[in-house]
């Protein structure tokens, strides 16, 4: 029995809006368009999500800083690419009280310019090379597009990785490193994806190159969770970021970032939902378990206390979990979590009391199990790596099935809500043609593909590589 109104496969995008809204995970009704008020559960849903890259840069030797939200004009156009990729979407400053400001003030669309004069003064010797730090803090972009949920917003929850290095080399290795990163940690959250490298026209502004780690949601478009961009030394010259070397000489750092934003969550809100409510990996759930009471008359206290006693021992575990003790059918209970994605559920009747048994249920597949009470910790834990598994090869397959491989034009319009490949001889002109005949976005050079066969569907010229194009959020 759906608990949404929309279904998922019939309207994606009015299903989404419908699940964030039931689901509690925030509130769109702030009065500045794009920018919603995190609740409660989507907030701790975050938190998680935070806590797992915190791991992945503590287990890489990134250190964490937290930098000021304003940053002064002169700083940010130091670097000219930059205020061209971003000048058009930043808040302004221009008054403090009633007193005008002397120089205008922004509110950060993203931090290398706050970031990168202070670098000046930390980064001195070779010594102090590779240096590596990230922060969580909340960026501000002037969306102008439609905005939906933690995919399009104009306050973004953000993490961001920044690190200095001693040559290009190193700052090579420092990408291969945050592709790593990115693997493990969508892994936790049973997301596939691509690695993409943007086109030029396309990259991040001020970057030697843009990596971007892109997502297929069922709706048949991309979502593009996070990005990895190599800088060279395009923002150490402007920033004066240099270190002095071991034979005395002075030489410009080459720098790294890899970013990421709320958009995770949408991806799995978007790609694991369905039409009752949330479906959660188990690492980032706020309640991995919930124990529903299955309450008979006169056999009340046996049945809750039982719950409670299982309660206690998954919390002795570390399984954070809950007993569900509203005055409330089971069935109204079971709807109720199910929307939230509680990865497993727990039911404690007067027959499992008497058997010592429990019921296991499993939100993914609604998989029903009886175990002896004595080994619920051992199954549960088992029901998670079951999930995991289960949601990511979902996921997977989904990716898969929409990548197709075409040589023409005609061919490519046979394939709605597809990644396509495509050979391409790497000119511009050529890859916009293609975005203006099929209505898609240029992706970029697929990262994971090195065997190139064809020839440039438009020019007809011999191809260097396979460029990925789709519709985009």
């Amino acid at each position: 029995m759906p608990t949404t109104r929309v279904k998922k496969e019939e309207d994606f995008h009015e299903w989404y809006n419908e699940i964030v809204e039931l689901s509690g995970l925030c509130d769109k009704r702030y009065p500045i368009k794009g920018m919603n008020v995190w609740k409660p559960y989507g907030w701790k849903i975050m938190m998680n999500i935070d806590r797992l890259i915190r791991e992945e840069m503590e287990r890489t030797g990134h250190q964490e800083v937290y930098f000021p939200l304003l940053i002064p004009e002169s700083l940010f156009k130091k670097e000219e690419e930059h205020i061209k990729g971003f000048g058009k979407e930043v808040y302004w400053i221009t008054h403090a009280g009633e007193n005008e400001l002397e120089e205008r003030w922004l509110l950060r669309p993203t931090s290398e310019t706050a970031m990168y004069p202070i670098f000046s003064l930390w980064i001195r010797s070779h010594s102090d090379l590779p240096f590596k730090v990230f922060q969580i803090v909340n960026t501000f972009r002037y969306e102008t597009k439609q905005t939906r949920a933690f995919i399009r917003v104009r306050e973004i929850h953000f993490f961001e990785a920044h690190t200095c290095h001693r040559d290009f080399e190193d700052a090579e290795r420092q990408v291969e490193e945050d592709k790593e990163i990115a693997k493990r940690f969508f892994k936790k959250l049973c997301i596939p994806f691509i690695f993409n490298k943007r086109p030029e026209w396309d990259k991040f502004a001020g970057a030697f190159y843009t990596i971007s780690i892109d997502a297929f949601m069922p709706s048949g478009r991309t979502l593009q969770l996070g990005s990895i961009h190599h800088y060279k030394d395009n923002f150490s010259k402007p920033y004066n970021i240099t270190y002095e070397d071991k034979d005395g000489k002075r030489k410009y750092c080459h720098q790294t970032t890899y970013g990421m934003s709320e958009r995770v969550l949408g991806a799995v809100v978007g790609i694991h939902g369905d039409n009752k409510g949330l479906v959660l990996p188990p690492a980032i759930a706020p309640i991995k378990v919930v124990i529903i009471p299955i309450i008979f008359k006169g056999k009340e206290e046996a049945i809750i206390n039982r719950c409670l006693e299982i309660e206690n021992t998954l919390k002795e575990a570390s399984i954070t979990c809950t007993t569900d003790l509203r005055e409330d059918t089971p069935g109204s209970k079971f709807y109720d979590w199910e929307l939230k994605g509680i990865p497993v559920r727990i039911e404690i009747g007067p027959r499992e009391v008497e058997n010592n048994t429990v019921v296991l249920a499993r939100r993914d597949t609604g998989e029903r199990i009886e175990v002896r009470k004595d080994e619920v910790i051992e199954k549960v834990k088992e029901l998670f790596g079951k999930i995991e598994e289960n949601l990511y090869n979902s996921a997977k397959r989904m990716l898969e099935e929409s990548i197709v491989r075409v040589n023409n034009l005609e061919e490519a319009k046979k394939h709605e809500k597809k990644i396509l490949e495509m050979p391409w001889c790497g000119n511009e002109e050529c890859a916009l043609r293609v975005e203006e005949e099929l209505e898609v976005k240029t992706l970029g050079e697929a990262v994971d593909v090195k065997e190139v066969k064809g020839n440039c569907p438009v020019c007809g010229e011999v191809a260097n590589c396979i460029v990925r194009f789709a519709k985009t959020y």
